[in-house]
């Protein structure tokens, strides 16, 4: 019969009150897990050292559960004591033979360790001496389409004999070409030569219907690219800041000329809106008006969408509300926004008036004219500007002697517009002059804004 000690071998109880006594309590089964926490955290723990990796302690710390160890050691066999594991087979003998290169035309005898199952065989870098197939010629041909009073026979074999043995390399073949004995030739003139006789005897053997891949060595081109390499080589430090300044220079030009063509295309866009926003009104007070207005749209010439405001239309189904139509877009700025608000104020309109159908369609049109017009005076002071400034830029070189007085046209005596190009003396840089438009600076810049915006924000009864 099982007594109270092998039950609480079982259940892996233990305790001094339970040894003593030889019987289970309560107690002991209920705080069993207890008692196996307690057991297992008085196991030896090591803690990671601060500062030191995760990875670097894993090395030293085994899974043991061990403590690292204090000093490195070396229980296991290394490298000193492992042997060399050879194979049973047979080695293949090598011997001392002699071999030729099939590259070489002078029959020079080599000698070089190879196996002796090799012996007799080809030598294998020969496979890697490739040649260039230089066309031979005979002497009827050469009479007959080679012929060239430049150029003697004796002077064209010798060409072709140097183009064989350095594999048309024709700046060593110029440095080995025979000066002496024939006339002196350029790289240019060596090229020329040989490829006009290939491009010869290629039309001269090729069948007839085949297409031919003709090479074409263009030698006044290579000349002139040569000599501007060598311009462009013996360059002065001067000559290449100034040929610097200058890139940067027609850089900032045509900026600019982009700039001005962007300002003139929205100006233009601008007045096209106000044209087509006059001949609209004036069409819809000569219609004859209805007793009954029917709810068919109208077609309305287009209008550029940079033209006054664009109000959403509310095409979906459900419930909503006409005043939702009086509410200004989100492409609509805040600037904008307010100088409308303004000019609102100041024409003695109220900004939320009773969104009934006929007034939220005037109120939107009216509100669309007054951006326009805003847009508009901004874009006359915009020009404005720009020519007054550039009125005070003519006169100022006006008086310093380079053009002469300006006419009440705008235009030279001699009848040239514009300003012309700078003739006195000085250094080259100072000579030029943008036609474009000289860069604005950061407080010309200030004072335009402030003036169109004061320009734009005045009531349309102050307009001339």
């Amino acid at each position: 019969m099982a007594t109270g000690a092998d039950v609480r071998d079982i259940l892996e109880l233990g305790g001094v009150e339970s040894e003593n006594t030889g019987t289970i309590n309560k107690k002991d089964i209920i705080n069993s897990d207890k008692k196996k926490s307690k057991k297992s955290s008085e196991t030896l723990t090591f803690k990671r050292p601060e500062g030191m990796h995760r990875e670097v302690y894993a090395l030293l710390y085994s899974d043991k559960k061990d403590a690292p160890p204090l000093l490195p050691s070396d229980t296991t066999q290394g490298y000193r004591t492992v042997k060399a594991k050879l194979g049973s087979k047979k080695v293949r003998p090598w011997k001392w033979m002699p071999f030729t290169n099939p590259a070489r035309k002078d029959g020079a005898m080599f000698y070089h360790w190879r196996r002796a199952a090799e012996e007799g065989k080809d030598y294998p870098f020969a496979r890697f001496n490739k040649t260039v197939q230089v066309p031979v010629y005979s002497e009827q041909e050469y009479q007959m389409y080679l012929h060239d009073d430049a150029w003697t026979k004796a002077e064209t074999d010798h060409l072709f004999d140097l183009a064989r043995r350095f594999d048309l390399r024709f700046v060593v073949i110029h440095d080995r070409y025979d000066h002496q004995q024939f006339k002196k030739r350029s790289v240019e003139d060596l090229k020329e030569r040989y490829y006009h006789i290939c491009a010869k005897l290629a039309n001269i053997r090729a069948a007839p219907g085949t297409d031919l891949k003709i090479p074409v060595f263009d030698a006044g081109h290579e000349r002139r690219r040569k000599e501007q390499l060598e311009r462009l080589y013996n360059r002065t430090p001067e000559q290449v800041a100034e040929e610097e300044y200058l890139i940067q220079e027609l850089r900032k030009i045509e900026t600019r000329k982009k700039e001005r063509e962007k300002r003139t295309q929205d100006l233009q866009k601008l007045i096209t809106a106000a044209d087509t926003t006059t001949e609209q009104r004036r069409a819809e007070r000569k219609a004859p008006k209805k007793k009954l207005p029917q709810k068919k749209e109208t077609e309305k010439p287009a209008v550029p969408e940079t033209a006054g405001i664009k109000f959403p239309d509310f095409k979906s189904a459900g419930v909503t509300l006409r005043s939702q139509r009086m509410k200004l877009p989100s492409s609509v700025g805040q600037k904008k926004i307010k100088a409308l608000e303004q000019m609102l104020m100041e024409l003695g309109v109220d900004l939320n008036p009773m969104p009934t159908e006929e007034i939220v369609q005037m109120f939107n049109e009216l509100r669309s004219d007054l951006v326009l017009l805003y847009e508009l005076k901004q874009a006359f002071a915009n020009c404005e500007y720009e020519l007054q400034m550039l009125r005070h830029r003519y006169e100022a070189l006006a008086k310093a002697g380079s053009i002469g007085p300006l006419s009440a046209e705008g235009a030279h005596p001699d009848g040239q517009t514009g300003l012309c190009i700078e003739e006195g003396k000085g250094d080259a840089k100072d000579q030029i002059i943008d036609v474009v438009g000289a860069p604005l600076t950061p407080n010309s810049v200030r004072r335009k804004v402030g003036g169109a915006e004061q320009g734009a924000l005045r009531s349309p009864t102050q307009m001339p």
